[in-house]
């Protein structure tokens, strides 16, 4: 079952992901998340991608595990962290976006002075989680109905953490669900925490920072921390593709 899936018609190949993803403005988008630690990237998926990862949340034998948010206080809602082998367009996803990302990471990391510095290859970067005992899969699908919402957080899961991650939306608003906004929460020094709420279309993403950023102060460059969540759901049903480059403990 597993295979079938994967291998639907609607999923597209990983050497067409990495085509798609190859030819979106990457020059926008890090000017973007310099800017405000979030960037939209419209249409990265098709409709029929969309309508087909959607389809795999019933599907038994494709996670890890399942999480019912208001169960631990996260919220209201559920989500699914996939298992390995991920399917074919999560991987792909996963695999072509994290080079777009990880010079944006050590520019990062570099203005905060922290050592630490990220591999041009996604797979070189998962090792390194693994050999650190890292090894559960992050990539999850998240399910939200009427009342739903996702409290902010930080997806952190160990010591390894890579600094931006990505949601996509798959289902479209008006249509599928109401309310439901992606939202970010970015707290400054010193001031009042800075609401940030991105409109997605079905098929869009936002790339964010997972925790902290860095922005030019009046003293210097300081690490501004992030939050993100989901506001609540008026109607309907909306379903989204989270993508964690680090692996979980």
């Amino acid at each position: 079952m597993n295979a079938l899936i994967k291998e639907a018609p609607a999923i597209t190949s990983a050497r067409d992901i990495a085509g798609r993803v190859k030819a979106l403005d990457w020059e926008r988008a890090s000017k973007d998340l310099d800017a405000q630690g979030c960037a939209m990237i419209e249409g990265v998926v098709t409709r029929e991608e969309c309508d087909a990862l959607t389809e795999l949340y019933p599907v038994e034998g494709l996670f890890r595990s399942r999480v019912v948010m208001e169960r631990h206080g996260f919220g209201r809602g559920e989500y699914k962290y996939f298992s390995y082998p991920l399917p074919n367009i999560v991987a792909g996803l996963r695999t072509a976006i994290y080079p777009r990302l990880a010079p944006i990471a050590n520019r990062w990391n570099a203005a905060m002075g922290i050592d630490v510095r990220y591999p041009e290859k996604h797979s070189v970067y998962i090792a390194r989680c693994h050999a650190a005992g890292q090894l559960r899969p992050t990539p999850l699908l998240l399910q939200y109905g009427a009342d739903d919402y996702n409290c902010l957080h930080q997806d952190l899961y160990g010591e390894h953490v890579f600094p931006l991650q990505v949601t996509i939306l798959l289902s479209e608003p008006e249509r599928d669900f109401t309310g439901g906004e992606f939202v970010l929460a970015e707290q400054r020094p010193r001031k009042q925490s800075r609401p940030e709420v991105v409109p997605l279309r079905q098929g869009d993403a936002v790339v964010f920072a997972v925790h902290h950023r860095p922005v030019q102060g009046t003293r210097g460059v300081c690490r501004v921390n992030l939050r993100h969540g989901v506001s609540r759901v008026r109607s309907g049903h909306r379903h989204t593709l989270g993508i964690i480059f680090h692996d979980a403990t």
